[in-house]
């Protein structure tokens, strides 16, 4: 909440609290949780804040001591009151005290005059309307310790609750069991994990679990104070959690996949039927609420700026739509090894990560002799050709839409298709990073930049690529922010909420540089990299190394959260254990089998209670990012404060689904969408919300050739900005309908069978579409069979992409696990069943015998001797499997004498080969078409901020159409229909009894696509509208006819509901496939 109206909400229950009499006020706030309340609010920067809320509880413990003494003590309260009088105290390591701390240490400074309007002049009417900003704050320094002091002398100064002595017993009791958790994790580092300390950790992790369960027990403030949260993180990270250096990295690791494994088990097997909330949703509840009490990331305020075009010479030499930062590079005083820079002062984009400044600036301030020259020529040639204005920002004629002044485009009459072009995948995204999204639109969207290419390239030759390190002001710059997020960290100190810096854009900058002093980029890179993790844990726990490798973040990072960091930290582990539950229960049960505890393996095909993904969203930080957005200048995510991106990059989970909709489109588009989730069915296709629009260009397409047109299409416009729309040859329709019907048929296409591109090769498949593997020999045997596969995926990835941008819905039924695939996520053995039921159960059916095999040899005295497993009732030899995959009997996995037939002793291998060849190897290159068609549009690596389910949403929208609750709320009724006419009540009645087929034909005859967007009926723009028909013949003679740009649907007023559902059904079943005047 913005400072002022925190200030103003505050002063208005200090007079409610104030005025009011003791049995009213108990009356008043006996239904909410004050107390609470309060200790929150401690937690803000002002001491205005501070002051109110020290009113209130002085207040309170004057009216109804006795009601509210224990409940403030459990809450914190008094040790908030402590600390803020008692600001030198050492009182551990505490993420409560330290908020406190800090803030107090900032906060109870003098309002500096022109920093930010005083809270004490803004609720204050005699004052001139000057004087807010030129006088001074009217509260002493000492006004708040002192308030505190008084409050705490009067009412808590008593040894029970003195935070240096003693503590409430429940509070006791949680840091009693936290200290024994770390001791047992200290304990574990210092000699090998025994079963005896197995048991121990498994006996402390009960008892945590069993006091955490209790509901109305244990307060925020408790479970936040208690060490409890740390020393899980600690537990599961091995006691190294923040980039710190691993000595036996295998050892650490495989400890870390046991230990997420048992705490997963616990957490997911642990359901007491009594219950109606699980273990683990009670503890993702808990920690979200110390999230909210110990955050206090701050929402940075709009900073006012004239629109109109600028020009940023660093990093890439292009205009923006937004200011500029004067920056002078000065060179280090004991820096002999590079040279001054050349420019006195620089115009920098402020929004773009500070590393591609130091890719800037390196190649120009080394002591090389060759290169600086050509550079700054450069710099002057880029800064005359590129600031004019581009098409984009030239106003549109008026009484011409954008729509009339489009050119068309015959794609019959346009160029061959390059041969290259899709069977020679290559990433794009790397030069696309380089210019910010924000100020794509103002510049050559197909141009090359000399810059930034030189810089490339002289940069590339040497070994350490990037060996600056920035300083402002003496602070060392963190390489993934922003130069606009770094000025607004040290400027505003705490980061105060109010903060309004003036001069942010008329200063000038003087930014230190020299060389790094590690190769290593210490704030850069990730504590851990993903390729070592999975060359360290191949083959023990490798199911969770993908995992492991966000896990955990770097010092920098962690500095950066605070004291959220072991909360969210937490938090990100529950969340892997939510998304992995069916992976930890079937590594349970197949520990069972392997033990032989039981021969019952079909546990392994039970459903598993899955905690739903909105309980790990945050409403706080949520909020905060909504605001965030809905700054004007958040043309970009630089724009935002650096807690914004990193936690959207490390726990995106945190945010709801249309704020990190919001959050992709500018990081992704430069874009906010238009209204909510309904720009997929926009008339502007995906429009902005008044920064700019991307224009439209009109494509005409052939019915008959609809993968050339498509391959056409995407040739020339999938790296331009452009929403393109589709008219057919020889039909007289055209913009949203038929495009929208355009990317149906594409979508249809390419389900076709005989493709080679999908499992079943089947038009409908019952699983969702993934990859069908091909073999090393079977793409060099068939090498014009799959490098037209190839050509598909490229294509496919155009498509998906450009679908996205524009706003348009697909109908490709994609597998789980292929979305997984798209987001960049790793496959195992677990995720088979999800696209081929049958293949997975048996693979982990084997890989069950294949560890009852290992646990049995093991505990054999004689390692040598064979043993005998029996997967139910039957040998693996006698299920005479050969090592082919199955169903694809040219796909050899092995070859040698020994590896004809499968048998026990290379059962093992047969599991690893065929997990291999139907998620890895045998579909990677099909994979990487798709990605690299996909970057061609925009850098893929922005869809990591939604899951597998949200991505399908956004791609493809809603699997439900729609209920009969909700026609009648979404639905419009104009041009003679009301609510009440007799036809308007049988056609809902119709579209009710609809089934699922009936519902898809209905809506691609209305609005062109099968499907609804995201939120159903109710995001549907225009709203579907149903209008009478004016019959030239009797009514019941005349079909429907529809304007799919406008979702209407024009309907005779038939004379009974049967003859209405004949003429209906007929018309969405034989009317498709053209547009025709109606």
């Amino acid at each position: 909440m913005n400072l002022f109206m925190c200030c103003g909400c505050l002063s208005i229950i200090n007079k409610l609290v104030h005025w009011t009499t003791s049995d009213g006020l108990y009356r008043l706030l006996q239904t909410a949780n004050f107390s609470s309340f309060l200790a929150g609010v401690f937690t803000r920067k002002d001491h205005h804040v501070i002051l109110l809320a020290l009113q209130i509880v002085d207040a309170i413990m004057l009216k109804l001591p006795h009601v509210y003494l224990n409940s403030f003590i459990k809450e914190g309260v008094p040790y908030s009151l402590y600390v803020l009088f008692s600001p030198d105290k050492d009182l551990k390591d505490s993420p409560v005290f330290d908020g406190i701390r800090m803030e107090n240490d900032a906060a109870l400074k003098p309002a500096s005059r022109g920093v930010h309007r005083c809270p004490c002049f803004a609720f204050d009417i005699c004052q001139s309307s000057k004087s807010p900003e030129n006088g001074t704050c009217k509260l002493e320094k000492d006004t708040v310790q002192i308030l505190a002091k008084r409050i705490w002398i009067s009412y808590f100064e008593t040894e029970s609750v003195n935070p240096e002595k003693g503590v409430t017993d429940v509070l006791q009791k949680l840091r009693t069991l936290s200290t024994a958790l770390t001791v047992l994790v200290n304990e574990s580092q210092e000699e090998a994990t025994s079963s005896k300390l197995e048991e121990d950790f498994s006996d402390l992790l009960h008892q945590i679990m069993s006091e955490l369960k209790e509901e109305d027990s244990i307060s925020t403030f408790e479970f936040v104070e208690s060490g409890l949260i740390k020393s899980l993180v600690d537990y599961l990270s091995n006691g190294r959690h923040i980039g710190q250096e691993v000595t036996h990295a295998a050892d650490h690791f495989c400890t870390m996949g046991k230990r997420f494994e048992v705490f997963g088990q616990l957490l997911v097997s642990s359901t007491d039927p009594a219950s109606e909330k699980s273990l683990i949703l009670a503890l993702i509840q808990r920690l979200q609420n110390g999230l909210s009490s110990v955050e206090n990331f701050p929402v940075i305020p709009s900073h006012a700026y004239r629109t109109r075009n600028y020009y940023a010479t660093v990093p890439s030499g292009h205009c923006t739509p937004y200011p500029c930062l004067k920056v002078q590079f000065v060179r280090e005083k004991e820096e002999n090894c590079l040279r001054d820079y050349a420019d006195d002062i620089v115009n920098v984009d402020p929004f773009v990560p500070l590393e591609e400044i130091e890719g800037y600036l390196l190649p120009r301030v080394r002591n090389n002799k060759t290169g600086n020259s050509t550079l700054r020529s450069e710099d002057s040639k880029l800064k005359d050709s590129t600031c004019s204005p581009s098409p984009s920002d030239s106003s549109t004629p008026q009484g011409k839409s954008a729509e009339d002044i489009a050119p068309m485009v015959d794609v019959e009459e346009l160029q061959e298709v390059k041969p290259n072009l899709l069977s020679s995948p290559t990433n794009t995204s790397s030069s696309a990073q380089k210019v910010m999204d924000a100020a794509e639109d103002s510049v050559d969207q197909e141009g090359h930049n000399p810059l930034q290419q030189e810089a490339s390239t002289s940069t590339d030759s040497e070994d350490t690529p990037a060996s600056l390190q920035l300083y402002l002001e003496g602070q060392e710059l963190n390489c993934k922010s922003t130069l606009y997020q770094s000025i607004l960290k040290q400027q505003t100190g705490t980061e105060h909420d109010s903060m309004s810096i003036a001069t942010l854009w008329s200063r000038v900058y003087k930014i230190t540089y020299g060389r790094h002093a590690t190769t290593e980029r210490i704030h850069c890179k990730r504590s851990h990299d993903e390729s070592t993790l999975s060359l360290l844990c191949e083959k023990t726990f490798s199911q969770y190394t993908p995992y492991f490798c966000r896990m955990f973040i770097s010092n920098a990072e962690a500095e950066e959260l605070g004291p959220s960091y072991d909360v969210i930290s937490l938090l990100k582990s529950l969340e892997g254990i939510n998304r992995l539950r069916f992976q930890l229960m079937s590594r349970e049960t197949m520990r069972v089998f392997a033990e032989g505890r039981t021969d019952d393996l079909n546990k392994l095909n039970s459903a598993i209670c899955e905690v739903h993904q909105n309980e790990f969203v945050n409403k706080k930080l949520t909020e905060k990012l909504e605001q965030q957005m809905r700054n004007p200048i958040a043309a970009s995510v630089g724009a935002m404060p650096a807690w914004c991106t990193l936690l959207m990059d490390w726990c995106p989970f945190l945010f709801g689904f249309e704020a990190r909709c919001k959050y992709f489109h500018i990081a992704a588009l430069g874009r906010l969408p238009n209204h909510t989730q309904s720009t997929s069915h926009g008339n502007n296709g995906g429009g902005s919300s008044g920064r700019h629009q991307n224009p439209r260009k009109k494509i005409l397409v052939h019915r008959n050739k609809i993968l050339e047109s498509a391959a056409h299409m995407m040739e020339l416009h999938s790296r331009q900005k452009v929403v393109l729309e589709v008219e057919y040859s020889e039909e007289v329709g055209t913009g949203l309908g038929p495009t929208l019907e355009f990317y149906t048929l594409v979508c249809h296409e390419f389900q076709r069978s005989g493709l080679g591109m999908w499992r079943d090769d089947c038009l409908v498949s019952l699983f969702g579409l993934f990859p069908r593997p091909w073999s090393p020999s079977q793409t060099t045997s068939s090498s014009t069979l799959h490098s037209e596969v190839i050509k598909k995926f490229t294509l496919l990835g155009h498509i998906v992409a450009k679908a996205i941008q524009d706003g348009r819905l697909l109908d490709l039924p994609f597998a789980k696990a292929f979305y997984k695939l798209i987001l960049g996520k790793e496959l195992s053995l677990y995720d088979i069943q999800s696209f081929d039921p049958a293949l997975g159960r048996a693979l982990l059916e084997f890989q069950a015998v294949v560890e009852r095999k290992q646990y049995l040899k093991s505990h054999c005295e004689d390692s040598s001797r064979d043993v005998d497993v029996l997967l139910r009732n039957t040998k693996i030899e006698d299920m005479c499997l050969d090592f082919s995959l199955p169903g694809y009997p040219d796909y050899v996995l092995a070859s040698g004498l020994d590896s004809k037939m499968v048998n026990l002793h290379n059962l093992e291998e047969y599991v690893a080969l065929m997990v291999d060849a139907t998620t890895k190897s045998g579909i990677a290159r099909q994979v990487e078409a798709f990605k690299s068609g996909f970057d061609q549009v925009f850098p893929i690596r922005h869809l990591k901020v939604f899951t597998e389910e949200e991505l399908e949403r956004l791609l493809c929208g809603e699997h439900v159409l729609w209920n009969s609750d909700e026609l009648l709320d979404h639905i419009k009724f104009d041009h003679g229909y009301t609510i009440s006419s007799p036809p308007i009540a049988n056609l809902l009645e119709i579209m009710k009894e609809f089934d699922l087929k009936q519902q898809r034909a209905f809506l691609q005859f209305v609005t062109g696509a099968p499907r609804l967007p995201t939120g159903g009926l109710a995001s549907l723009s225009p709203n579907l509208t149903i209008v009478r028909k004016h019959c030239s013949k009797g009514i019941d003679d005349d079909l429907p006819s529809v304007m799919t740009c406008a979702n209407y649907l024009k309907l005779p007023p038939y004379s009974s509901k049967e003859v209405m559902r004949e003429k209906l059904l007929y018309a969405i079943t034989e009317g498709q496939g053209s547009f025709h005047l109606s």
